[in-house]
């Protein structure tokens, strides 16, 4: 059995990261929207945090999300050559 080429390993180090981060946010909005009620109970400044969460938390975790993808790729793209001069 040969090995994967480099293309073919950074594809696949691409799909990797593009799941984990997938599911990430997947875990990330689904479990916070699960468990709002739960979270208002919770107050922060006069809001309860499942509003907080909702109107400012996630918003950030999706910019995290999508600064982390960024940085890995541009990482990955220059590990297997692939990134712009």
């Amino acid at each position: 059995m040969s090995t994967p080429s480099k293309a073919d390993q950074h594809w696949q180090k691409t799909r990797r990261l593009t799941l984990v981060l997938l599911l990430i946010w997947i875990l990330v909005t689904f479990v916070f929207n699960w468990f709002a009620r739960e979270l208002n109970d919770l107050v922060i400044y006069g809001f309860p945090v499942a509003f907080y969460m909702g109107a400012q938390g996630l918003l950030v975790i999706y910019l995290l999300i999508i600064w982390f993808y960024n940085r890995q790729m541009r990482k990955l793209d220059a590990e297997y050559g692939e990134d712009e001069a």
